[in-house]
């Protein structure tokens, strides 16, 4: 067979997207891109993506490569749909759950309580052993204190079990012996041990690590079973790749293994896949933004690559530490605002938009589907921004009378008619997202203005000109294929894993040795790694150090490509530091984390650029209608077929952009320009100076 699909689907909180397109097996030749949406199918959400399947008519028998990712395991522990998970750990350290961390983050709050552990305190059992910081071996584990624990396990319907155990960072032989005995005596629990998961040091975090990835286990298991037989016995002939947080995918055998790596799979993906956008039309910096149906998520990306860290959290605000995950995520704001998000009013009479979601069922008023309260789509309906005649793709005609009924309750309380309680709702939506981006720039030390912001998701480029405004950003970019960016950028991905091994080390001259033997270790076990998950190629690498000056508590990420050994990888050191904090010392410098980056590159398609007829603007002319523009109050605005549009053309606003599922809203003051990709760039207001 000359011609092979590439397959790749998202899972969201309220639609699934699917993107495919034929690859050449002789020439590697990518024909276009296609995308179609159907709703998420909770709690089975592989029907979602049988769903698309079928509505795109793809056979799966001539499906090469397909790409998965999912909000499985964001969704399960959220909203605390895991398994009954015990714990296993040392002696003595029972509470290390409880006690957590100091850092409380709403200071003055008198009524603050930590947040409850995922594991109840009858359910975390000590064993008597003990490995040393060196990780010398002290004790060996006395197995026969398990056989009680496994006894209440087994009694208290435990499906997973952690096991995590002090400095097992450094030498996981302990913890190797227990996980082995526990797996041949309850064969039927998931059995995760730290060292499996976390190589990192900070017992807390390692420890809540394993906790969360053995609460999901049985979840992803389910979820990675039905998904893999449902779509064999449709025909697909290989195993579908994973998403992770990382931006790379892995096997369904490396993701049991280890499946927290999935708690950021889908966004992830858009990241990545606006960094390689960014990098193919040579904007390296930018702010993005992905808005979906139930959240929004952004991240920056600076010199075209996206930063990836280990400190990543979940249910983390101001005014809750949250539960921190020990793996590599992109660095990612979420924050719950999207087109399912409801609006409501507080005691003290405060409009307020999520981050309660309509989700996809029964999702907006507008639907039609029982959803009795305003959400963010239904007000950019009465606002004019979204044609009725193309509402989800055209395939739904907006239910006005639910609308109506909807925002009544809050018209009434708050004395204003439905179109302004609408606008009111755009405004807070607004503002909640210019906060999130806030804290992925400004917050660390970058100028949202040096940034052109790339936006994505059904709801990105319906909002993004409006924030850009707020955060004095002067461009707006807008990708082909928007509403299924995440899905597109799994096409990109490669194979990756991560591997961090926490090892402290002062860096000097005589350090050099210490450095490459650490690396040459890790290097090793991915090479191991990649050969049993069945990669035909040996993987390629990127060393990558997590370092701090003797005494400081938290690191800096520094790349060691190119740093001309370690003075060099000291003065970087220094650079860095001093962006993100604006100070550096003279001090010593030390190791804390050794991070490899381990890839094998997989065929992705090239982007196609947008074929040119040599059609007039007013080709793509659809008519005019008033639209709503925040700030800018009510215009009469020119309405253009996105699809219709070709590259060089240019236009004005007041003007709204349409596509099957993304709507493109161009305030007055602004132009779009088209380039050959087809992806839209909104300029704001005058000229950009660019260095």
């Amino acid at each position: 067979m000359s011609k092979r699909l590439r397959v790749a689907s998202d899972v969201g909180g309220t639609f699934t997207d699917l993107v495919w397109c034929e690859i050449d097996s002789n020439t590697g030749a990518a024909g276009p891109v296609h995308s179609v949406k159907a709703d998420t199918t909770p709690p089975d959400f592989e029907e979602g993506v049988l769903n698309c399947l079928k509505k795109a008519a793809v056979d799966l028998g001539t499906v090469g490569f397909l790409a998965h990712g999912s909000t499985v395991v964001i969704n399960a522990l959220t909203e605390r749909k895991g398994a009954v998970t015990g714990l296993v750990t040392t002696a003595g350290f029972r509470d290390v759950l409880e006690i957590a961390r100091g850092n409380r983050p709403d200071l003055f709050n008198f009524n603050f309580r930590k947040p409850a552990p995922f594991v109840e305190r009858h359910l975390r059992r000590e064993i008597h052993e003990r490995t040393n910081v060196a990780g010398e071996v002290v004790r060996e584990p006395e197995l026969s204190d398990l056989y009680s624990a496994m006894a209440h396990f087994r009694a208290e319907g435990v499906a997973a079990v952690a096991i995590c155990f002090l400095h097992a960072y450094a030498n996981p032989a302990n913890e190797q012996a227990v996980a082995t005995w526990l797996r041949s005596l309850m064969p039927e629990a998931s059995i995760i041990a730290s060292h499996e998961i976390s190589r990192e040091w900070r017992e807390y975090e390692r420890t809540s690590t394993t906790v969360l990835s053995a609460y999901v286990a049985p979840v992803v298991e389910r979820y990675l079973g039905a998904l893999q037989s449902k779509l064999a016995a449709l025909g697909l002939k290989g195993s579908p790749y994973i998403m992770q947080s990382n931006g790379g995918v892995a096997t369904v055998s490396a993701v049991r293994r280890n499946p927290i790596t999935m708690v950021e799979s889908g966004p992830a993906s858009g990241i990545f896949a606006a960094a390689a956008l960014g990098r193919l039309i040579d904007e390296p910096d930018l702010l993005v933004l992905d808005i979906g149906g139930t959240t929004a998520k952004c991240a920056l990306v600076e010199g075209g690559e996206v930063k990836v860290a280990t400190d990543y959290y979940i249910d983390r605000d101001r005014r809750r530490p949250g539960y921190p995950i020990q793996t590599p995520v992109a660095e990612i704001v979420e924050i719950g605002n999207g087109g399912g998000s409801i609006a409501w009013i507080d005691d003290g009479g405060k409009l307020h938009v999520g981050p309660k979601s309509a989700g996809a069922r029964p999702g907006p008023a507008a639907y039609g589907r029982g959803g009795a309260d305003p959400t963010t789509t239904d007000a950019n309906l009465l606002l004019g921004r979204i044609d009725p005649d193309l509402f989800v793709g055209g395939e739904v005609q907006p239910d006005w009378d639910a609308i109506d009924r909807a925002f009544a309750p809050l018209a009434e309380r708050l004395g204003m008619d439905k179109v302004e309680v609408a606008g009111g709702i755009v405004r807070i939506a607004n503002a909640n997202m210019v906060n999130a981006l806030r804290l992925v720039s400004t917050n660390k030390g970058y100028d949202p203005r040096d940034f052109a912001l790339m936006v994505c998701g059904g709801g990105g480029a319906m909002h993004g000109v409006a924030l850009a405004e707020e955060l004095g950003v002067r461009r707006v970019i807008v990708p082909v294929n928007s509403s299924a960016f995440s899905a597109w950028g799994m096409l990109l991905s490669d194979l990756r894993r991560d591997y961090l091994r926490t090892r402290l080390i002062d860096l000097d001259e005589n350090s050099h040795e210490a450095v490459e033997a650490l690396f040459a270790d890790l290097e090793q076990g991915a090479v191991s790694d990649f050969a049993e998950d069945g990669a035909e190629d040996e993987p390629w690498f990127e060393r990558f150090a997590d370092m701090r000056y003797l005494g400081q508590e938290h690191t800096v990420k520094v790349p060691l490509a190119g740093s001309g050994g370690i003075a060099g990888l000291i003065e970087r050191f220094h650079v860095l530091h001093e962006k993100r904090y604006t100070y550096r010392l003279d001090g010593h410098v030390q190791l804390v984390n050794a991070h490899l980056v381990a890839r094998v590159e997989v065929a992705k398609p090239e982007l196609r650029e947008r074929a040119s007829t040599g059609a007039a603007l007013a080709d793509a002319r659809l008519g005019s209608r008033p639209v709503v523009f925040d700030r800018h109050g009510s215009h009469e605005s020119e309405i253009y077929d996105g699809l219709q549009l070709e590259a060089g053309m240019t236009f004005a606003g007041p003007a709204v952009v349409q596509e099957a599922s993304a709507t493109l809203v161009v305030p007055p003051g602004c132009r779009v320009s088209v380039d050959r990709y087809g992806n839209y760039h909104v300029h704001l207001g005058a000229p950009e100076k660019r260095a």
